[in-house]
């Protein structure tokens, strides 16, 4: 025998809990003679005699039962590891790294999905990297990132996005803002013209600042910016402090601040996208394509 194998540890073990040749052939589905010619060649290459044998038993040496004790940690760390293997295969294990902008955690069919993906797949190793759409990209390029979950923009070559939701712009006005009398639905761009914007910074590299920059333009609005930050939270509270009003996608309705009113537009006026994003080329995981399928998934 050139090396021991794996049939070889359980031919072994078969006879050291039977302790009967005839019993082990049986419950291996062999015949005696060959699994009694196997244990021979096993003690040949162990150099060592694992059994007493005799005409009435068949008993283990003391080198036959360490070598049983580590025969069966063997065998049960080649199941353990199929197991795994076969796991990680089903997308039931592995790791899955994700870019997510901040507005995300406050779309229900993000949280939802995130937290049904804990949920069914415990040994899935989930690492969240908070970063606005624009800080994904390079992330995604260069195979840190599995997937993105970001705002509609403008995409390398390489990068294949697909559509989560469409959700509507909001406007941001303080409480005592005169724009709250108006009827539901009333609030257009035009009405926020000439009003001081706080906003992002264009330095801050977020795709919000395109996109609704480029939806205000499109309907000739240049905004008097008069507050450029970083955050969308700081945004809000500016807001509040009465500096001025600004625009949103409507997940921010979920952040309830004292002195802030959130207005919807009129139907049709306004609205941004959340993708999925993913490398075109490079494969994907399978606990990538699970939680793929979920999140896409047609409600």
């Amino acid at each position: 025998m050139s090396q021991i194998e794996l049939r070889h540890l359980r031919y072994f073990i078969a006879v050291a809990d039977e302790l009967h040749f005839g019993r082990a052939a049986e419950r291996l589905h062999i015949s005696q003679p060959p699994l009694s010619q196997q244990i021979q060649a096993l003690e040949a290459h162990v150099g060592a005699a694992l059994f007493y044998r005799s005409n009435r038993s068949v008993r283990l040496t003391q080198a036959g039962q360490v070598f049983l004790t580590e025969a069966r940690q063997i065998l049960q760390r080649v199941d353990d590891v199929s197991a795994q293997a076969a796991r990680i295969h089903r997308g039931e294990s592995g790791n899955l790294t994700l870019g997510l902008t901040s507005s995300a955690p406050f779309l229900s069919r993000v949280s939802s999905t995130l937290h049904h993906f804990r949920l069914t797949y415990p040994d899935v190793n989930i690492r969240i990297e908070q970063l606005n759409s624009k800080q994904q990209i390079d992330p995604l390029l260069e195979g840190r990132l599995d997937l993105g979950i970001m705002r509609n923009g403008e995409l390398p070559p390489e990068l294949e996005h697909h559509l989560v939701l469409t959700e509507p712009l909001i406007a941001v006005v303080h409480k005592d803002h005169p724009l709250n009398a108006l009827a539901d639905g009333e609030l257009t761009f035009e009405h926020l013209a000439d009003q001081p914007f706080v906003f992002f910074s264009k330095d801050v590299g977020t795709s919000l600042y395109d996109d609704i920059l480029g939806q205000l333009k499109a309907q000739g609005i240049t905004p008097y910016i008069t507050q450029e930050v970083g955050e969308p939270l700081t945004i809000i509270g500016l807001v509040a402090a009465g500096l001025g009003v600004s625009i949103l996608p409507a997940s921010y309705l979920r952040i309830q601040v004292e002195g802030v009113r959130y207005l919807r537009f009129g139907n049709l006026h306004g609205t941004t996208q959340l993708w999925l994003v993913n490398h075109a080329t490079r494969p994907l995981t399978a606990a990538t394509r699970t939680f793929m399928a979920l999140l896409l998934h047609d409600d």
